[in-house]
């Protein structure tokens, strides 16, 4: 087993990683992306960093990040795809590589949330890897235990413009919180979310 070395230095944990120009992700930690729009909103946080991505993802998913697409949100030649014939095969994968501390965020592409023991492992690897490395664990409806923070992302486009609905749902620093997330030049930014006026 692996233990980091003593040091007579003080812990500091790593700065947060900001995202969308108002929202941060902490380092070291792992957080759970839910929803239909999860893999853009991966790739929005994989765009606001530097170096190599991994992600890994099982080998019969269908909807998988394809190459050109990526483009308007990152650089695809960043990003190694791994392909695991298991769910639990993915968190292995995950659990390896932060551990390892030396790719700056790791992306599961999960078929369901993990349980606690699994999501517990990460956590410790990330923090045994140093706790620079950020890693993303990717679920359709969410409700992982152990995760940092849970956020969900939804398309909310219309004829007129592009755009989708962010949602902090867990948090153990901030309040749950919706946002719009708009494109904005060659990026994205927050906006006020859209409120729906219901008819009595």
């Amino acid at each position: 087993m692996h233990h980091p070395p003593l040091t007579r230095r003080s812990h500091r944990a790593a700065p947060d990683q900001a995202f969308l120009g108002g929202l941060h992700l902490a380092r070291g930690r792992v957080h759970e992306l839910v929803g239909p729009a999860r893999q853009t909103l991966a790739m929005m946080v994989a765009g606001g960093m530097t170096g190599p991505v991994f992600w890994v993802l099982p080998d019969w998913a269908q909807g998988r990040p394809h190459g050109p697409g990526m483009v308007r949100f990152l650089d695809p030649g960043r990003v190694s795809f791994v392909n695991a014939n298991r769910a639990e095969d993915i968190l292995w994968v995950l659990e390896e590589v932060l551990r390892a501390g030396v790719v700056p965020l790791v992306v599961g592409d999960l078929p369901g949330p993990p349980g606690l023991t699994p999501v517990r492992r990460m956590q410790l690897a990330a923090e045994t890897g140093g706790g620079e490395a950020l890693g993303l664990i990717l679920t359709p409806e969410g409700a992982a235990q152990g995760v940092e923070s849970r956020w969900q992302m939804v398309p909310d486009h219309d004829p007129e413009r592009e755009a989708w609905r962010l949602a902090r749902l867990r948090h153990r620093q901030e309040p749950p919180r919706d946002w719009a997330v708009r494109v904005k030049g060659d990026g994205f930014a927050l906006a006020p979310p859209r409120r729906v006026d219901t008819v009595e």
